[in-house]
């Protein structure tokens, strides 16, 4: 029987009960793609909006990149790079990165400014939701607020810094915010009715003009294979470049929001042990990945060498569909169950 079957069969089974009408997947351990598939009007080149993975494949690489140059420290304060008032001068990098900062989880900034170049002041201005380091409050306001730092930094905008630091380095070529070409749609656009197709979904990052530390990155399953492969990898590429530094990874995978009633968070990562997390009930207490809204998520389970992709639309045409939750659990304990049996496998072949 072929490796990963099984997960392929629940997808299929979801993709029949309308979870979500186009999707693609890969799984791989180590270095090795053991099974590909895809969905509906899909190839491995057609483009998802990846929503909030956006953090990972583009914010939180940049912010690692800045800190193993010495650019900046987790413990920095925002007073460091903003005019911060009283409540938020205290809030750190950490903070922003494990969202435990305070900061609401979302509301929009067009409803605070006109002017795009003024959200960093919104978000500034907002009141907080708790006091800074209080525990963990998911919050697209502070990864926007983030990047902002980052393009002070950086001295470019968060598209040319993602360019430069994570896409070209890591060969992701199909990767880019406000893309063009075969695109999967997501939901239809409350105000116009229209369907959503090469713009982003995030309502935030589309008043940022597409381009936003929470949002806006579409890419395809090839190039996201490559970054999970990476992960996979302890921050090697295919040619032995190191391009995430162990030390660096090591220190994004701690648990920096112990206790219980929420998630697991490291640098920007969802960690796995709490069973309010998105992978499910088999992979090791070392695994972490992400999610994306639309639909979307990477894996990775450094205990087996589990790496895994999965991309949908699963908002197209409407956010109401919440199926693909309790189906991508599913599918990560199977993909976690046959991943564990390579792993023995392999352990009985050395001897």
């Amino acid at each position: 029987m072929e490796r990963f079957s099984r997960v392929i069969e629940l997808l299929d089974e979801g993709f029949s009960d309308g979870a979500f009408p186009s999707g693609a997947l890969s799984v791989c351990i180590g270095a090795d793609v053991l099974a590909t598939h895809t969905w509906g009007p899909a190839t491995p080149h057609t483009l998802y909006d990846i929503a909030s993975l956006s953090k990972i494949v583009s914010t939180t690489m940049i912010a690692f990149r800045f800190i193993e140059e010495g650019r900046i420290r987790l413990y920095d304060t925002l007073e460091r790079f903003f005019p911060a008032p009283p409540d938020k001068k205290d809030i750190t990098i950490l903070h922003l990165m494990t969202h435990t900062s305070g900061i609401p989880a979302h509301y929009y900034i067009s409803d605070e400014t006109d002017d795009p170049a003024d959200a960093a002041r919104v978000i500034l201005a907002h009141p907080l939701e708790q006091a800074p380091g209080t525990g963990p409050i998911y919050s697209c306001m502070g990864y926007i607020l983030l990047a902002k730092i980052l393009e002070q930094l950086g001295g470019a905008p968060l598209d040319v810094l993602a360019q430069n630091y994570v896409f070209d380095p890591l060969g992701m070529t199909h990767t880019t915010y406000r893309p063009t070409g075969d695109i999967a749609p997501t939901e239809r656009d409350a105000a116009t009715g229209e369907l959503l197709c090469g713009v982003v979904h995030d309502e935030n990052a589309r008043f940022l003009s597409g381009i936003s530390g929470n949002a806006g990155v579409f890419s395809d399953l090839t190039d996201m294979t490559r970054f999970v492969q990476m992960l996979v990898s302890g921050g090697r590429l295919a040619d032995g470049t190191q391009y995430l530094s162990p030390a660096m990874l090591r220190a994004a995978l701690v648990n920096r929001t112990p206790g219980p009633g929420h998630e697991f968070r490291g640098l920007g990562f969802n960690l796995a042990g709490s069973p309010f997390n998105f992978l499910a009930d088999l992979m090791s207490p070392s695994a972490y990945g992400h999610t994306g809204f639309t639909g979307t998520s990477i894996a990775i389970d450094p205990e087996t060498g589990l790496g895994m992709v999965l991309l949908t639309n699963r908002v197209c045409p409407t956010r109401a569909n919440a199926k693909l939750v309790r189906l991508r659990n599913l599918a990560h304990n199977a993909a976690a169950a046959e991943a564990s049996r390579i792993a023995a496998e392999r352990a009985r072949e050395r001897g």
